[in-house]
């Protein structure tokens, strides 16, 4: 099973496409409505760590255990470039033009974690460069995560010891770096104008971060480890994803793994609800573009796809949230919420992708 175990799901700006990497070394690109596959970019000949889709859904990057990150024609699966690197590639992320890439690059053998950035030409019949906008190498603490800011004026940087720093993103000049987690960041996912930004950690909590001045926000606790987390664009909410290391829970029940997705109130950082599905930790989660629902993918090996997410906030003690879908229908309650939902439910296992 952790051959098939998604690491990251994106959707486009758009909303319409999912695209999703596992370690099964396969780029699945979904449907979002439906749940139906449109197609595979193969060519990775590793475990598949990050993705990341330009906004008018033409291109589509990449990075893996192979020590590259890859460029490809989203329309028919084209690898247009490949960018060879000395160790894994753990977070490939466009900016909010398109115009600009980066990698973030793992610290092993001998070779200290970087951030890479590379200028990007949006068009698919365009020669890409191997010329490098510039290199950040972090001699402390290596890199997990890294994202473009409003405008592209920042990378933002998480890293291995739950410090975030802040880089000029036309030069890599280090700003700014503080402490904000106890242990290792695991996801960075930004607001819709990329003004704010929330991580998730190993340390139980996921907090909300402001971009320019890297002041703490808000924060969300949990039980558990957290591998992913995602801000709603409309409603006020987050989603956070994770549990127990599946090592650690093979003889235990799901409820006891702790595989639930969760919802905080993104304002008051209370809990209001969660969603059972997954039969292991939950290491990604994204939501759609316009809050018409999310997406997570688990340890298990499915994308689960939650569509036409509403809610009805019947005070600070009572809350109601509806979730819409199709086919397998499953009613969740808490002591403040009810969840109804259907949901549509994706298989990335190698034997449906040849």
């Amino acid at each position: 099973m952790q051959e098939r175990a998604l690491t990251q799901i994106k959707y486009n700006a758009d909303g319409d496409l999912i695209f999703s990497v596992s370690k099964d070394h396969v780029i699945c690109a979904w449907f979002s409505a439906n749940g139906e596959r449109l197609g595979t970019y193969k060519g990775h000949q590793g475990a598949l760590w990050t993705i990341s889709v330009n906004p008018d859904s033409t291109l589509l990057a990449s990075g893996g255990a192979d020590n590259t990150m890859r460029l490809w024609n989203v329309s028919n699966g084209k690898l247009l470039k490949t960018w060879d690197f000395p160790t894994a590639v753990k977070r490939v992320e466009f900016s909010e033009d398109g115009k600009r890439l980066l990698a973030v690059t793992e610290k092993r053998m001998g070779y200290l974690g970087t951030i890479v950035a590379y200028e990007i030409v949006p068009d698919v019949e365009a020669e890409q460069t191997d010329e490098k906008m510039f290199t950040i190498t972090l001699e402390e603490s290596k890199a997990t995560v890294a994202g473009w800011s409003f405008l592209s004026e920042y990378i933002i940087a998480g890293h291995e010891d739950g410090s975030v720093s802040q880089w000029d993103a036309r030069t890599g000049e280090k700003y700014y770096q503080t402490d904000v987690h106890t242990e290792q960041i695991t996801d960075l996912q930004w607001s819709a104008d990329r003004t704010y930004l929330i991580t998730a950690s190993k340390d139980k909590s996921a907090k909300l971060i402001d971009a320019r001045s890297l002041e703490v926000l808000k924060t969300y606790v949990t039980d558990t480890p957290l591998n992913s987390a995602s801000i709603t664009p409309v409603k006020p909410f987050v989603i956070l994803g994770g549990g127990q290391a599946a090592m650690d829970v093979t003889t235990t029940s799901a409820r006891q793994g702790k595989f639930e997705a969760r919802v905080y109130h993104k304002i008051f950082e209370e809990e209001i609800g969660r969603v059972r599905g997954h039969f292991g930790p939950l290491n990604t989660v994204a939501v759609h573009p316009e809050g018409k629902g999310y997406a997570s993918g688990g340890e298990d090996g499915y994308v689960r796809v939650h569509r036409k997410f509403k809610s009805t906030i019947f005070g600070q003690n009572g809350m109601v949230i509806n979730i819409q879908h199709q086919t397998l229908t499953s009613n969740i309650s808490t002591s403040s919420t009810r969840w109804r939902g259907r949901l549509t439910r994706v298989t990335c296992k190698r034997k449906t992708l040849e």
